[in-house]
């Protein structure tokens, strides 16, 4: 007589329910369906929950780009998709361990700063962080604009700013000042929607590849200058010396020049 395929199967169920083999063998089963629909589920979800994190993600910074004065409308003007990126600032690269929710942790430790020469310290800094979290507007594979903050000594305290750069990497598209201290009604004036619109279409170098950028002593006379404040020429002069130190080598210079040969 044939043997019953299915009797190893029944004769484990005739056992009593007290039988320590049948209880652990129901429990085996068990544990194996339930792992096989939690795998399922997993691989099934996978598309549905990273969809959800790069919404969330894209959220994120969309919040926090939005609350850059004058930046939101740049941004609806200039189309595209924001992303962001922690950029190591001596390589030019994205950074290979650090990312915009370990940068903080990161600049904690004194070992990821680097300390200024003075003839290099043209923003008044005495150190640079190693990491710079910056973000980009692409246009399919094209960065069309990217953000940079950026950072120096004023005349009465540290000025802090976001520097918009369209897709040539030398055209400003806006400047917007996040924290300054500076003099009401003379350098504070920095602040101002009507002087910052002096900065889109700003050339900051020449075709030379020279940074030009500066802030006049008085009325713009090139297309690599803004109208200087009346009064506030030593804010007026912060300001040039923060720009061209963040456009410059030590700053976010090897990444613009990494983005202009098609390498980022």
């Amino acid at each position: 007589m044939a043997s019953d395929p299915l009797s190893p199967w029944r004769r484990l169920l005739a056992l009593p329910n007290e039988s320590r083999t049948k209880t652990l063998a129901v429990a085996f089963v068990v544990s194996a369906i339930c792992a096989l629909l939690v795998s399922g589920a997993t691989v099934l979800l996978r598309p549905i929950q990273s969809a959800n994190r790069a919404a969330e993600e894209q959220a994120r910074i969309e919040a926090l780009v939005q609350g850059i004065p004058g930046m939101a409308e740049l941004l609806e003007a200039s189309g595209g998709a924001l992303s962001t990126v922690v950029i190591d600032l001596a390589r030019g690269r994205a950074a290979a361990d650090v990312t915009p929710a370990t940068l903080e942790a990161a600049l904690a430790d004194p070992a990821n700063w680097t300390a200024l020469e003075p003839g290099a310290d043209l923003a008044g800094l005495g150190q640079r962080p190693d990491f710079a979290q910056v973000f980009l507007l692409r246009d399919g594979a094209d960065i069309s604009l990217i953000l940079l903050p950026i950072a120096g000594a004023g005349y009465n305290g540290r000025i802090e700013a976001v520097l918009a750069l369209r897709g040539d990497m030398q055209t400003i598209g806006g400047l917007s000042v996040t924290r300054q201290s500076e003099t009401p009604g003379l350098g504070a004036r920095i602040e101002e929607a009507g002087w910052l619109a002096g900065f889109p279409g700003t050339q900051t170098r020449d075709p030379d590849g020279t940074l030009r950028f500066a802030v006049a002593r008085g009325a713009a006379a090139s297309v690599y200058e803004v109208d200087g404040i009346t009064g506030a020429t030593r804010t007026s002069s912060a300001v040039t010396r923060m720009v061209r130190f963040w456009l410059g080598p030590d700053g976010y210079g090897p990444l613009l020049d990494a983005i202009r040969r098609g390498e980022f």
